[in-house]
């Protein structure tokens, strides 16, 4: 089915990859979201500003899924009752802090997916003693680059086992029709509290855009069973409803800048990015909106888990167009939940039993979860230089008055796709060279979105003038190697051997461009 799925989407008859693992697990710290005086990212948009601070450029989560425009976001949270804040986001050292460089202080393992996202799966590893942010900090800025790195399990947290395995699923009953599971494992010996928070919300594009339609979350309760859900309507992508099991608090806010807590200027709404982490840790009431509605919302699960089992959440995020039989809201989690789960997890272990070779047990394994990790960190990548330039969607804050730094030859450059990333958290923006080699594994499970890769980068509004290839947003400027040739002639003939013949459409067109990139190397670097 999954070859089918791979074929649907080829065709256009359905849009398998509309939803996918396309959202960021790092967007402070990055060149896009950088407008300070100096264009120093990493110290202008910090870790702690992130919680507070509204992108403008793309979003970021953990085992975060999206639409292919990052128009409507899903991610999950967690608070163990411990920490100074809710778990948002994947934490890491920036580059002035990490003795060997940037570095995320994480626990979380890419375990499957199938080409279309049909069926995901995740495993996050969260403490139950207080995330050591400051411990982590502190230690490794006094080592220095001769000394191992200071990681999460040296400083204590993770002894005698106090600790839960979060995993997560995806699979997609149709295109726009995605169920999650979510099933916490409490590792240690005694009974422990999680607070869930699945977590649903906009892009904020109506902050750069001006005078847009805004849209809007609103809260819903079926009087009948008790279930709650979240409605989402947005001008562009439609209607979706995000479904719960069981009855959790529903907690609404915007994805708005808290400009007093960081900036020590007014906000603009009352109900900030914030809000829910402010609710959910320091119990203020009224940092959410008692109206239930808002751009930004969380569920919240309040999970009591004896030692050594487990307890599962499920949720369904769905369309609102669709009229199946499933659509009947007693219905959303009945059987067809778990056969679909089912189903689609045998799905992936027969695409998989076809097209890896013939190894041993454990080896099909590790190439299964390597590829699980490129399929997941694809990454929807919105970067339009110009706008960067002039500042659109920032608020008054300090530094705004800035000139660039850097990439100004490449005001031409719009950036709207979802592309193959290095690492969501480490490197969480294309890298050329490294796209080429991306190219060349993406191929064995999914040929075609390897050759829109290749093609992509080519493109005129990536693609400089002068006929270089766009490096990466630190510098687009800086030299790669020009491997896109090689990847090029390995894709063709890969297909020639796979599908009996060969795209020279795609063969002629990407030639055409890397002679011309070919000119820019003999003219001005050979």
């Amino acid at each position: 089915m999954e070859s089918s799925r791979l074929q649907e989407e080829r065709e256009g008859t359905k849009k398998w990859k509309s939803w996918g693992p396309y959202l960021s697990e790092r967007q402070w710290g990055t060149v896009r979201e950088d407008y300070s005086l100096l264009g120093d990212a990493w110290d202008y948009f910090s870790h702690d500003q992130a919680r507070s601070r509204a992108y403008i450029w793309g979003e970021d989560g953990i085992a975060g899924i999206s639409d292919n425009r990052q128009l409507l976001c899903m991610a999950f949270a967690f608070w163990n009752g411990n920490d100074p804040i809710i778990k948002e986001r994947l934490f890491g050292l920036t580059n002035s802090e990490g003795n060997h460089g940037e570095d995320v202080k994480e626990y979380y393992y890419y375990l499957d997916s199938t080409p279309t996202h049909s069926y995901m799966k995740y495993l996050y590893k969260y403490p139950q003693s207080p995330f050591p942010y400051d411990n982590l900090v502190n230690t490794n800025k006094k080592l220095n680059r001769f000394d191992p790195e200071y990681e999460l399990i040296d400083t204590g947290v993770f002894d005698d086992n106090r600790y839960f395995d979060i995993v997560i699923e995806y699979a997609k009953h149709q295109p726009e029709d995605i169920l999650a599971k979510v099933t916490v494992f409490n590792r240690g010996d005694s009974e422990a509290t999680l607070h869930l928070l699945p977590t649903l919300w906009y892009r904020n594009t109506w902050a750069q855009e001006g005078d847009v339609e805004k849209p809007l979350l609103t809260g819903s309760q079926q009087l009948e069973t008790g279930m709650r859900s979240i409605s989402s309507v947005h001008p562009v992508l439609g209607s979706n409803r995000l479904y719960a099991e069981g009855t959790p608090e529903l907690f609404f806010t915007d994805n708005e800048t808290n400009t007093e807590r960081l900036f020590n200027l007014p906000n603009r709404s009352p109900y900030l990015k914030d809000g829910i982490d402010n609710r959910v840790v320091h119990g203020r009431t009224n940092a959410v909106n008692p109206e239930q509605n808002g751009t930004k919302a969380a569920l919240s699960y309040n999970l009591i888990v004896p030692p050594g089992t487990s307890v599962s959440v499920r949720l369904r995020l769905r369309s609102e167009g669709l009229t199946s039989a499933d659509e009947v809201p007693d219905k959303l989690f009945g059987d067809s939940f778990e056969d679909t789960m089912c189903l689609r997890k045998k799905e992936a272990d027969k695409y998989y039993g076809q097209i890896l070779p013939n190894l041993s047990i454990d080896d099909r394994n590790i190439m299964r979860q390597a590829l699980a990790g490129m399929l997941w960190s694809k990454q929807y990548y919105y970067f339009d230089t110009e706008l960067w330039k002039r500042g659109a969607g920032i608020e008054t804050s300090p530094g705004l008055a800035r000139k660039p730094i850097r990439n100004m030859g490449w005001t031409h450059l719009a950036c709207d796709d979802v592309i193959s990333m290095p690492d969501k958290w480490e490197y969480p923006w294309f890298a050329a060279w490294d796209l080429a080699f991306h190219t060349v594994a993406l191929s064995l499970v999914d040929l075609d979105f390897a050759k829109q890769q290749l093609e992509l980068i080519t493109r005129p509004w990536y693609m400089h003038p002068n006929g270089q290839l766009p490096a990466y947003e630190w510098n687009f400027s800086d030299v790669n190697p020009p491997v896109h040739a090689w990847a090029s002639w390995y894709l063709y003939q890969n297909e020639r051997k796979e599908r009996g013949k060969g795209d020279r459409r795609f063969l002629e067109g990407v030639f055409q461009k890397l002679m011309i990139n070919f000119t820019w190397w003999v003219n001005r670097k050979d």
